[in-house]
């Protein structure tokens, strides 16, 4: 009996999250980079453990109080801030894979939890992990994944931006923390009704998020094609010279005569390489798409060898200068270092 209440609280929760893996067109997030966003969950839930007791013991409100209003803030906000640490360091690119990412954070989180109640009440009945296991453990997922969602919807004008003009704006992550406390906390009013908690958050949750990837899949296509466009437009232009002579070029020409190490056709090359990369990135992903694996292999392993020996002979001190002068977007950064990945080159370098 006790492995059937170990299946049901565990269970769900994670083939929820395979599937909406599987919905995901783009193959953006590696089974690697699910287990590793799942420790990173169970990480934020130990932390809620510790927090929810000293902030409870603080708070003459008592027990069911505090598991209705001030539980959800603490525990969204934790994993929340996992999320936002990985918005600011530009690991999250699409909607799509910011709703995968999410459920998966959210998911780590419900399964230590999960694990911590059946250790501490074993001999609880079936019911509780039932509940526990199709309607807290969807909530947390959930409620994690939407934050990521509406946190993207709210950051997308900088990820499309330069990415050498980023700047960390914590305001924009309010919005998707209010809505994941939210539902969070309504879950939370029904300690006497777990069975109807369970039914909303079993039923509204999956619809929501697939009406999400529903959406997002046609928008990320028509990003990536027009993107594609744009960036063969510009490596058109450095190939043919164009570039160099115009305003833009003769400002990079300018800044590498203030570097020794650096000369002028060395960065324009890399800005090449780099252009080059990047469609390389959008081409795949848009193959992916289409039931295709890319083929990425080892002519991508020798072209980013390559960018990064342009990297290493102009120098980090170049490097910093030249970023703002590059159009590139943190979703171009973003695209290309999943390439990388897929090629099993470094991670997480931009």
């Amino acid at each position: 009996m006790f492995v059937l209440k170990v299946a049901v609280a565990l269970t769900p929760v994670v083939v929820a999250l395979l599937l909406f893996d599987h919905f995901d067109m783009f193959d953006l997030v590696s089974f690697r980079s699910l287990v590793f966003y799942l420790i990173l969950g169970a990480i934020a839930a130990a932390a809620a453990y510790n927090v929810n007791g000293h902030v409870l013991d603080g708070l003459p409100i008592g027990r069911s109080n505090y598991s209705r209003y001030m539980a959800p803030m603490v525990e969204e906000a934790l994993k929340a801030s996992i999320l936002i640490a990985l918005f600011a360091f530009n690991r999250i690119g699409f909607k799509l894979d910011a709703a995968v990412i999410g459920f998966a954070v959210g998911a780590g989180f419900s399964i230590l939890e999960n694990i911590f109640y059946l250790h501490t009440y074993p001999h609880a009945n079936l019911t509780i992990w039932i509940v526990r296991g199709l309607g807290t453990a969807i909530m947390h997922g959930g409620s994690a994944s939407l934050f990521a969602v509406i946190t993207h919807e709210f950051t997308e004008r900088q990820a499309g931006g330069r990415a050498g003009a980023y700047r960390f704006n914590p305001l924009l992550y309010i919005p998707g923390l209010v809505v994941a406390a939210a539902i969070h906390g309504t879950f939370n009013q029904f300690p006497d009704a777990p069975l109807l908690a369970m039914m909303g958050a079993l039923l509204l949750i999956p619809m929501t998020l697939f009406l999400v990837f529903a959406r997002s899949e046609k928008a990320t296509h028509l990003w990536l094609t027009a993107d594609f466009e744009t960036h063969a437009h510009a490596l058109e232009e450095i190939r043919s010279g164009r570039f160099a002579a115009s305003e833009s070029g003769r400002q990079i020409a300018r800044l590498a005569k203030g570097f020794r190490k650096a000369s002028a056709g060395d960065i324009f090359d890399y800005i090449g390489a780099l252009t080059e990369r990047i469609m390389r990135a959008e081409q795949v992903l848009l193959e992916r798409e289409a039931g295709r694996d890319g083929g990425v292999g080892e002519p991508d392993r020798q072209a980013f060898a390559r960018l990064h020996e342009l990297e290493a002979r102009i120098g980090r001190a170049v490097l910093r200068a030249l970023r703002p002068h590059l159009n590139f977007s943190r979703n171009d950064l973003w695209e290309m270092g999943k390439l990388e990945e897929m090629a099993g080159g470094r991670k997480g370098r931009r």
